[in-house]
């Protein structure tokens, strides 16, 4: 298996190198940047730890290592202003996220090569990509709510002290603004969230409106996310590997689960070796329902203001 992370130069697309190669899963990482001497030595610097870690083939360069790749993780991308939406990047990111697919198409990818899109706002990015590349479908997949999910998890663990591993709930809908908590089937070690004697819906809002703006805190924080993004994209790339077929939280181009259509956001999606294997329609409440119609909505409305854009 090998991996090609595009923005391999960057904070995202590094800590995702680093994670890939502590995770030991790919026999080959590139790192590929429009700098390449910074991504030359981003792999250097991973190589240097290779004895410790896993056998693997770690290298820094550019499109010539597209036609040999099974995964293609895109990172490159601005970076989000600390009071910007996810959204609000649209305008500045989407010209180099085109000029990154025709790089892509025209090296010549595998007719099985999965591309996972992690740039901002990457729901529509995801559904340009799916649309641009060439590509079935269902090998387009976007980070989506995957590190969204396993923030709301942490601060969840954090706050009531359970083991973060055994803390279990999702968010789906759209990686911003838009985005929906699924407290119907939140759990700790198997047990209803609802049930625990801490909780109360002050509480749940709280924890709901920090996660909502961690990716803002954190910016704000340290001037952008990095490791937590790294072991989200681990997550989604080691199903594909393994063929784990794991229900992640991930987004792709829906046609009709929860009633979301001709938009990309992230519901409970089986992702394996072939890209997204299955969409799991899993009962929601009423109000998580109406949410997720309303951030498909949401994001269909500034994806056509993009498509008529870029054509």
């Amino acid at each position: 298996m090998k991996v090609s992370i595009i923005g391999g130069g960057g904070l995202v697309g590094s800590c995702a190198a680093f994670a890939l190669q502590c995770g030991g899963i790919a026999r080959e990482i590139a790192l590929l940047d429009v700098n390449q001497e910074l991504a030359v030595g981003q792999a250097l610097d991973l190589q240097h730890g290779s004895p410790s870690v896993a056998d693997q083939v770690i290298s820094g360069g550019g499109y010539e290592h597209i036609p040999s790749s099974d995964v293609i993780c895109i990172t490159a991308g601005l970076r989000r202003k600390p009071d910007e939406s996810r959204l609000d990047l649209i305008n500045r990111n989407t010209d180099l996220f085109v000029q990154i697919l025709n790089d892509v198409k025209a090296a010549g990818p595998k007719p099985s090569a999965i591309v996972v899109v992690v740039s901002n706002p990457v729901d529509i990015l995801t559904y340009v990509a799916a649309n641009k590349l060439g590509l079935p479908a269902d090998q387009v997949i976007g980070l989506g709510t995957q590190l969204d999910t396993i923030r709301f998890c942490s601060l969840i663990a954090e706050q009531l002290g359970s083991p973060p591993t055994q803390t279990k709930a999702l968010i789906l809908g759209e990686h911003g603004d838009s985005m929906v908590p699924i407290w119907s089937s939140a759990t700790i070690a198997g047990l209803p969230l609802d049930k625990h004697p801490a909780w109360t819906p002050a509480l749940a809002n709280q924890l709901f409106t920090r996660t909502r703006g961690s990716g803002a805190e954190v910016i704000k924080r340290k001037g952008g996310a990095g490791f937590a993004v790294g072991i989200a994209i681990q997550d989604v790339i080691e199903s594909i590997a393994l063929d784990r077929r794991r229900v992640l939280p991930v987004s792709s181009v829906q046609s009709g689960c929860y009633g979301v259509r001709d938009v990309a956001l992230s519901v409970p999606t089986v992702v394996g070796r072939k890209g997204v294997i299955e969409r799991q329609e899993v009962e929601l409440w009423p109000k998580e329902m109406q949410g997720m119609r309303a951030s498909g909505a949401a994001l269909r409305k500034t994806l056509d203001v993009v498509l008529k854009r870029i054509g």
